[in-house]
């Protein structure tokens, strides 16, 4: 697959905006910088921050086991969508593949940048059919969006399905793992040498417990990252970000002992969800949450509202009729929770 034939003309046209800090990427150490119109007096973020972000890049290449230069990071994980949207989508004329139930900002993106969409729902597993998704493609086809595990079902997609999709999808596919660290399922960034139109995103809001600096990641070819980069805004990651995401990773263990402590809770919370009469299915799930079927999902999430816990309701979603989404809390908010679903009464 050439890469080159599904970025967009003008992308390929285009100029790429250099700032100060790009052009001068020297040693920095007794230096006097007086390039890029900034106040002179130190207060810790007077000065732009990086806007390859070179020591975190290279603390997540350490991490994931991966190149720098195969790494893009964004104002969240929305921010690299968007670009990716960008690159490669031409508005008013291509159109992208998602397979709800899925994460609503894919749709959001595509209208936001005049692209069309193309629906394959899930089937009743919350699996992806395979032969109908690549039959629904077209020519005008850019990008296909993955998202296992799934939001909101929770289940990771099978490595087969993927697989085939990866190798005869005509465009881009993105697989999206927001959750993947909740999961004993293999990240397909170690795929991304057999896969030249793959790109996996990630984030750092979910098991790195960073929601509040918004930073998420794009791993793809080194093709694929230079064109991102073409795009994306000069310091789109600011120095607080940069600076607070270093800290925590620095700190050895946090969040392997955090998602440990998730999953241990999110047994128990299954565990427990199984006594309560008017839930008829829980789903499996490979995600920090669970999806559960009750008898009336605006109900009980309503109920549970007035009880002072808040939820999502996915009931008007495809395949979700009647269904609650629960983040799996601390030991005691999920004691709360339970014991606030088992004072329910059945309808």
């Amino acid at each position: 697959m050439n890469i080159q034939n599904l970025i967009r003309p003008t992308i390929k046209a285009l100029k790429p905006y250099s700032s100060a800090r790009d052009e001068f990427q020297g040693v920095t150490d007794n230096m006097v910088f007086l390039d890029a119109n900034e106040n002179p007096f130190e207060n810790g973020v007077n000065r732009y921050p990086d806007p390859q972000q070179g020591k975190l890049k290279a603390m997540l290449s350490e991490i994931k086991g991966i190149s720098a230069k195969n790494i893009l990071l964004g104002n969240g994980s929305d921010e690299v969508l968007d670009l990716i949207f960008r690159a490669f989508c031409e508005p008013n004329q291509d159109n992208i593949v998602i397979l709800p139930p899925t994460y609503g900002m894919y749709e959001v993106l595509a209208n936001l940048n005049a692209i069309g969409i193309k629906k394959v729902n899930l089937d009743a597993d919350f699996q992806p059919k395979v032969e109908e998704i690549l039959n629904t493609a077209d020519a005008n086809s850019k990008v296909l969006f993955i998202c296992s595990p799934n939001n909101p079902s929770g289940n990771s997609f099978t490595t087969e399905a993927i697989k085939t999709l990866v190798s005869n999808f005509k465009g881009i596919v993105v697989i999206d793992e927001a959750y993947i660290d909740f999961s004993n399922a293999e990240s397909w960034v170690s795929k991304l040498d057999q896969y030249p139109n793959l790109i996996v995103s990630q984030t750092l809001s979910k098991a790195y417990a960073m929601a509040g600096i918004r930073l998420g990641i794009c791993y793809a070819s080194t093709e694929i990252i230079t064109v991102l980069n073409t795009i994306k805004p000069p310091y789109n990651i600011n120095e607080l970000t940069q600076n607070k995401a270093i800290e925590l990773l620095n700190i050895k263990d946090l969040a392997t002992n955090q998602i440990a402590d998730i999953l241990k809770e999110r047994s128990a919370l299954i565990s427990e969800l199984k006594s309560i009469s008017y839930i008829s299915k829980i789903y499996p799930t490979d995600a920090n949450f669970v999806l559960v079927k009750v008898d009336d999902a605006n109900k009980r999430y309503n109920q549970l509202i007035e009880k002072g816990i808040v939820i999502r309701n996915r009931t008007t979603q495809p395949g979700c009729e009647n269904t609650l989404r629960l983040t799996v809390g601390t030991p005691k908010e999920n004691k709360i929770l339970i014991n606030i679903l088992q004072g329910l009464k059945t309808l």
